[in-house]
C-alpha cells in the first residue's frame, strides 16, 4: 500500500488508513464486473497484510471466474450503522490457489476467533478448494462523518 495513491480528499492519512484496515473486523464489499459489463458486489472476510487486502473463496465460485476474466475491482470497508466512516478504493486482483488454504485459516482465526466452531470446521474441511484473492489497491480514500453526525445529533433538542 506504500505505492498506493491516497486521494487528496481523504479524511485520513495513509497511516490512519492502514491502521483502520488492520484493526477493522467487518467484511469488505468487493465489486467486480460480470460478462455483461455490469458491476456485482460481494461481501467477503478480509485481512490487511503486506500492503494488500487478502480474501479467500472457493475456486469454483462465480467471483473467481469474474476475477479471472477481469482483475479490476472496487472495494469498500465500512460499517452499516451511524456514524458513517470507512475506506474505499480500486485495485487489481491476483488469484493464488497455493495461498488459498493458509489465507482461509487466517481469516477464520480473525473472524471466528478460533477453529472449534461448527462453521470453522466446515470451512476448514473445504480448504483444499480455496483460492486466495490478493487485492493490490491502486488508490484509496477515507471518509469520516462521525464529527458531523455527532454535531447534528447534539444540535437537536429532546
Amino acid at each position: 500500500m506504500n505505492n498506493c495513491k491516497i486521494l487528496r480528499s481523504s479524511a485520513w492519512s495513509r497511516d490512519a488508513i492502514k491502521e483502520y484496515l488492520a484493526e477493522t473486523v467487518i467484511p469488505v464489499r468487493l465489486a467486480a464486473v460480470d460478462s455483461d459489463a455490469a458491476p456485482i458486489v460481494m461481501s467477503l472476510w478480509f485481512q490487511f497484510r503486506d500492503g494488500a487486502i487478502w480474501c479467500a473463496t472457493q475456486s469454483e465460485a462465480r467471483l473467481v471466474k469474474l476475477l479471472r476474466a477481469n482483475p479490476a475491482v472496487g472495494f469498500e470497508i465500512a460499517g452499516d450503522t451511524p456514524p458513517y466512516f470507512g475506506v474505499r478504493g480500486q485495485g487489481r486482483v491476483e488469484l493464488s490457489a497455493a495461498d488459498g488454504a493458509a489465507t482461509l485459516e487466517k481469516l477464520i482465526d480473525r473472524y471466528l476467533a478460533g477453529r472449534e466452531s461448527g462453521l470453522a470446521r466446515w470451512l476448514l474441511a473445504r480448504r483444499e478448494d480455496e483460492v486466495a484473492i490478493r487485492i493490490q489497491p491502486a488508490w484509496v480514500t477515507a471518509w469520516d462523518y462521525r464529527e458531523r453526525m455527532q454535531a447534528a445529533a447534539g444540535g437537536q433538542s429532546a
